[in-house]
């Protein structure tokens, strides 16, 4: 690597790379300030090459934030519980149907929490031979391209986000056995459009995993409406499709993007990620 961080714009679009920083090393402020910077004009980075273990990742994540313990107990690393496993291999090295299929529809993480996560991060371990990516949406561009009709429905209302309980993850994870959570997740009430505190820009803060509903609305209505705003979000022009390498780490911006597994590799080839979902301090 060099040593003069640089960043590239990824095909036109809102995603770029990072590259010449080494994050296995402890940062000073320079490098830091140049990667929060980066960050603001694009929310989701790209660092190949890197190479880290779960405390580095840790450490990492706590540059720019606290991370916290992932709600799936089963999928936290023993050591750095604030580090979990994205993986599609079971403990006893067999598929993980459950990991097969995890968050392979369109969503923000954990908006059912007191306060929503700032940012996650992804190390790539092991990847299938090919395809496997992970799908990112650009929500800042999905609301500047709404209808002006409806942006002013928009305004004002509110969200309710549960864990999995919205249109999709009902399709998702109907009929699954539940997993083992930490605790309980009351429903969370959010504006349907939000402004990002870096940028400024408003966003649309609506996804078809989480959000099951709005306030004073017939959840019929509701859904129809969720389905509707996120068949919107992931029109091509607003997605960048991520094909991960070993080695890579993606950083990305919970309130500015929605994202998803593609879900199009062969389950019997290895997926193993390292994450950690980072909150603001």
């Amino acid at each position: 690597m060099t040593r003069t961080p640089t960043l590239c714009q990824i095909n036109g679009t809102f995603a770029a790379e990072a590259l010449g920083i080494d994050l296995a090393r402890p940062l000073d402020t320079e490098p830091l300030a140049w990667i929060e910077q980066a960050f603001a004009a694009h929310p989701v980075l790209v660092f190949p090459e890197q190479d880290l273990g779960p405390g580095e990742l840790a450490a990492f994540g706590r540059c720019f934030g606290k991370p916290k313990l992932h709600s799936l107990v089963d999928y936290r690393h023993a050591e750095y519980p604030e580090v979990s496993w994205l993986t599609n291999v079971d403990k006893a090295g067999n598929i993980d149907w459950f990991g097969v299929k995890r968050a392979t529809d369109w969503h923000t993480d954990s908006p059912y929490e007191d306060e929503p996560p700032r940012l996650a991060i992804l190390h790539a371990k092991e990847v299938p031979s090919s395809k496997g990516g992970t799908i990112f949406a650009d929500m800042r561009a999905a609301y500047d391209a709404l209808s002006d009709e409806m942006k002013r429905r928009l305004a004002g209302m509110v969200g309710l986000h549960g864990r999995h309980d919205g249109p999709a993850g009902v399709r998702l994870y109907e009929g699954d056995p539940e997993q083992r959570i930490d605790r309980a997740y009351p429903e969370k009430a959010r504006p349907a459009v939000v402004t990002h505190p870096v940028s400024g820009r408003r966003i649309l803060f609506v996804n078809p995993l989480h959000t099951h509903g709005f306030q004073a609305m017939p959840r019929d209505e509701a859904w129809t409406l969720i389905d509707q705003l996120a068949d919107h979000s992931t029109q091509d022009r607003f997605t960048y499709y991520h094909q991960w390498r070993v080695g890579d780490m993606l950083m990305w911006d919970e309130m500015a993007t929605m994202h998803r597994g593609a879900g199009d590799y062969r389950p019997d080839e290895r997926r193993v990620l390292l994450r950690t979902v980072v909150y603001p301090s």
